[in-house]
């Protein structure tokens, strides 16, 4: 039996693996924006990949009336109270949603609204684009989906979900600690994040400084004493893998948040950087390089905002 899969918008991620699933025989639905409809309606949905491209015809539709089997979300944190408003109609007493925001901070908002026995847990790996005429980009092969079920309850759809997916060109792990998955890309992101948007400039670049070492891995250890004080302490082989991407001296590995405020964009960094901080406030740690991570990126949505 083909699960009913309602894919919220048709970008870059909601369109990579919305369009898998879609090839992989389930019932897929895209709710997107006029404009986007209009693009998939003469176009079809077209994802350009090393792993093999897709053109095809699909299921689109501006708004919704009434429940499906699981509802993917993969909107950015800044648009989740829309996106909750946007999927209600849709969400019955069985449906499974299934996020893949970065951070912890959404789970909240989503059991709050909906009820924590449909919110699974979920996280991606993927280096993606979309053209403005709606082509997808999929710019190098590595991908990895991974979900799993928060609660017993959960766990038939994650299966099903898992099984689809083993017939796509995707790596798919579905997660017995989903939230400590979670947790684990949460603090290496919010190190990134902190890091090349106060220093406006990749990892590599940071390095070169005198003082950019101690910088980086002093918000590194900040964030995962936040983690492990949460319960949830970094693997050892996730802590190297961290700090060789974090230290690697010729890198230009930067956070897509970076990128955000140059183009004067709205960014996750209440959602990632100062969720973190909170967390560990909470906690009771005293954070300094997190909390001036944060007042920065605060600061520029203060000064965005004003306009």
């Amino acid at each position: 039996m083909t699960m009913r899969v309602l894919v919220l918008g048709a970008g870059a991620t909601g369109g990579f693996y919305g369009g898998h699933l879609m090839q992989a025989g389930e019932n897929v639905t895209f709710l997107v924006r006029p404009k986007r409809h209009a693009q998939l309606m003469e176009n079809g949905l077209v994802v350009v990949s090393p792993q093999g491209n897709i053109i095809s015809p699909v299921q689109a539709v501006t708004r919704v009336s009434k429940p499906f089997d699981l509802v993917l979300l993969s909107c950015k944190a800044y648009d989740l109270d829309a996106a909750i408003e946007t999927i209600r109609p849709a969400v019955g007493p069985e449906t499974r949603i299934l996020p893949v925001l970065n951070g912890l901070n959404h789970l909240d908002r989503l059991d709050a609204a909906f009820g924590a026995e449909r919110v699974m847990g979920g996280l991606c790996h993927l280096t993606i684009t979309m053209d403005p005429d709606g082509t997808i980009r999929h710019l190098h092969a590595f991908n990895r989906l991974t979900f799993g079920a928060r609660q017993p309850v959960q766990a038939p759809l994650a299966e099903a979900l898992a099984q689809a997916y083993a017939k796509c060109p995707i790596t798919v792990v579905n997660s017995p600690d989903i939230v400590h998955d979670m947790w684990e890309k949460f603090y290496f992101l919010a190190t990134l994040a902190g890091s090349t948007t106060l220093m406006r400039a990749p990892i590599g670049a940071i390095l070169k400084a005198p003082d950019g070492l101690a910088f980086i891995t002093g918000l590194l250890e900040e964030c995962t004493r936040v983690a492990t004080a949460a319960g949830h302490p970094p693997s050892a082989e996730r802590d190297a893998e961290s700090r060789y991407h974090l230290t690697k001296e010729d890198s230009s590995l930067s956070a897509s948040m970076m990128r955000d405020i140059e183009k004067g964009g709205p960014t996750e960094g209440e959602h990632i950087v100062g969720d973190m901080l909170r967390r560990g406030r909470e906690l009771g740690l005293d954070l300094p390089l997190l909390t001036l991570a944060t007042t920065h990126l605060r600061a520029y949505e203060a000064r965005r905002t004003a306009g």
